[in-house]
């Protein structure tokens, strides 16, 4: 018998006659992984009784880098924290998982940073080194809430497949959509995007979505039935900060949703312009993994997320075009 196992021509052994027989002969723990067999999810409860046949695809996957702290300044008092698809949060930074030089930093970072929502990638699993780390072995999906993302998708359907795979895979619904344009720019395909959104939504998902900063489409992504709108800041990975903050304005203006910047921070003045917008929150990864002190960072980053909502709470003073000396001018001798 001759299979396609992740892209790749497998002969299994020849007592291999199920999905679970196959797992195991290959040393891969059937509770951290998703199995689709001919573009159809394997149930694991199916996995000890769906059989091999010849000429079966089978793809299994993972989730990669791609629970909160005690934060004392995370949870400032008089900030309740923001709530998407019926949960609460406390911190309103999301951090990525990816690009980090080992899964032993992504751990100490996000730990700093205090988030509590992570986003991770779905991908293959490496069947050539079956024990090798997992992100699931560092980060624990008991004490952060997993956000699987569809980072590296172009298509509706390729990014509706990736997170059917996710939620088999953890058991997750509440996602983050985003399809990407081209690779140049990874800039939101929104016609694609909001293909996917219908269909995840459809399929009883909570669709967190990476879209463009237009506030049309922003509302339209809210009324089909997304629980959060993540307009980008500026191009993904560039660290060029909010280019467009009027139209991150309006977004938020117009809401009835969450709105979190997704994308483009560089640094903590970045982070900071943000909330000072009136953001719910901000998600970022390579602003963190990217910097020479990624834990130092993920520190910096906590506390300009709390000093940018205090800010935009506390409301700002008014500009003006003319001078107003913060000292009384009378009784001067």
């Amino acid at each position: 018998m001759n299979i396609e196992l992740n892209g790749e021509s497998f002969i299994p052994e020849a007592n291999v006659s199920t999905v679970l027989n196959l797992l195991e002969s290959l040393g891969i723990p059937s509770t951290k992984v998703a199995v689709e067999r001919n573009l159809e999810i394997v149930p694991k409860t199916a996995y000890g009784e769906t059989l091999l046949a010849d000429g079966d695809k089978f793809e299994i996957v993972h989730f990669i880098g791609g629970g909160s702290q005690e934060a004392d300044l995370a949870s400032a008092q008089d900030d309740n924290g923001f709530v998407v698809a019926g949960k609460k949060f406390s911190s309103r930074l999301l951090v990525g998982t990816g690009k980090y030089k080992d899964f032993e930093e992504t751990r100490v970072a996000i730990e700093t940073s205090g988030a509590e929502i992570v986003t991770v990638a779905v991908r293959r699993v490496n069947l050539t080194d079956p024990n090798q780390p997992m992100l699931v072995d560092y980060v624990d999906p008991k004490k952060y809430t997993y956000l699987p993302n569809t980072a590296g998708c172009f298509t509706a359907d390729d990014a509706v497949r990736t997170l059917r795979l996710a939620r088999e895979a953890g058991g997750w619904n509440l996602v983050k959509l985003e399809v990407l344009g081209d690779q140049a720019t990874l800039y939101p395909n929104m016609p694609e995007t909001l293909l996917a959104a219908k269909a995840l939504i459809e399929d009883g998902f909570d669709v967190m979505v990476y879209c463009s900063d237009d506030p049309i489409q922003a509302k339209m992504l809210e009324e089909m039935g997304c629980c959060a709108i993540m307009p980008l800041g500026s191009l993904i990975g560039s660290g060029m900060g909010i280019l467009n903050p009027v139209n991150i304005a309006l977004i938020k203006q117009n809401a009835k949703v969450p709105v979190l910047v997704d994308a483009g921070v560089g640094t903590a003045s970045d982070a900071a312009v943000a909330m000072e917008l009136g953001c719910d929150g901000v998600l970022m990864n390579t602003a963190i993994a990217g910097a020479k002190d990624p834990i130092r960072m993920a520190r910096a980053m906590k506390h300009a997320i709390i000093a940018g909502r205090e800010s935009y709470l506390a409301g700002r003073m008014p500009k003006k075009q003319y001078a107003d000396p913060s000292s009384p001018l009378a009784g001067i001798i």
